[in-house]
């Protein structure tokens, strides 16, 4: 009788120990199965989390080509999402990682639209710089154009003014003459007699020229082509020179007045032959030439 009651308490305790292995193996089965599909649930969103910083780097790599120069913060923002990619990846998934990145996103998101209108104003008032350039370098091709051509017209009217501020000869004449004992002059064409040659000649009205002392040159010369008088020598900016008989010094006044000189004959008497007598004014242009013979 004792040894079937220890034969049941023995089936008893059997059966109480399959139980709870059978229920150890079915909570193990279901916790193994249970951390599968979390496992699943955090890769899942792990690579939520890359495609989502995927996403934002490659917005940006959009804006950074967009960009007429490279933006430094554009830039800086992209390898910081690099870097977060890269830590995303390499880590271990759990709720608490995946949450701070999933916020972390949501952040970057923030910063790119900020970025952007940043990026996008600076565009903007690039191009309206790059207009308001193109039009002032328009205008100071315009304005160059126009002084240059201003230059031409003052170089040219100041061509004009110099030009139509030259004195020159309205009337020119050359006569030999003797002086009688009374001091009168009597025109002579005879070489012995003569005593000076008389030159005389009007300068002609300009009222744009300076007015002012005035020296013309006048030069003489006989037949043998030498020049009479002292033979002074005088020359211009230009590097031109003439030899002249004598500098004749008057006062002009912007109006028509009339200018006499002598040229008294050398040591011996005046040759016979052809002379010739030339005029020049300060810059020694020819104002007038005369010729004329003496028997």
């Amino acid at each position: 009788m004792t040894e079937t009651k220890n034969n049941n308490g023995l089936k008893v305790l059997a059966g109480l120990l399959g139980v709870v292995l059978l229920g150890t193996i079915i909570y193990t089965v279901s916790l193994y199965q249970d951390k599968k599909k979390t496992e699943a649930v955090m890769t899942q969103e792990k690579q939520l989390v890359v495609e989502d910083l995927n996403s934002l780097k490659s917005e940006y790599d959009k804006a950074i080509l967009e960009s007429n120069a490279t933006n430094e913060e554009l830039v800086s923002a992209r390898d910081n999402i690099s870097k977060y990619i890269d830590s995303v990846q390499n880590m271990k998934a759990d709720i608490s990682s995946l949450s701070r990145y999933r916020r972390q996103v949501g952040v970057l998101q923030t910063e790119r639209e900020q970025l952007l209108r940043q990026v996008d104003s600076l565009q903007k008032s690039n191009t309206l710089i790059a207009m308001q350039r193109d039009s002032t370098y328009t205008e100071l091709e315009k304005q160059t154009v126009f002084n240059d051509s201003l230059v031409v017209q003052n170089t040219q009217l100041a061509d004009v003014v110099e030009k139509g501020s030259a004195l020159n000869l309205s009337k020119f004449n050359v006569d030999a003459v003797k002086e009688r004992s009374s001091g009168k002059l009597s025109s002579t064409n005879r070489a012995k007699r003569a005593d000076k040659f008389k030159i005389c000649f009007t300068v002609a009205d300009n009222v744009i020229a300076e007015a002012g002392d005035r020296e013309f040159y006048v030069e003489v010369l006989d037949p043998q082509g030498n020049v009479l008088g002292e033979s002074y020598s005088k020359t211009n900016d230009d590097g031109a020179s003439v030899t002249y008989s004598k500098g004749t010094s008057f006062y002009y006044e912007n109006k028509s007045l009339d200018v006499c000189d002598y040229i008294s004959k050398p040591s011996g008497d005046f040759q016979e032959g052809n002379y010739m007598v030339n005029v020049y004014d300060e810059g020694l242009k020819l104002l007038g030439t005369s010729k004329f013979a003496m028997k």
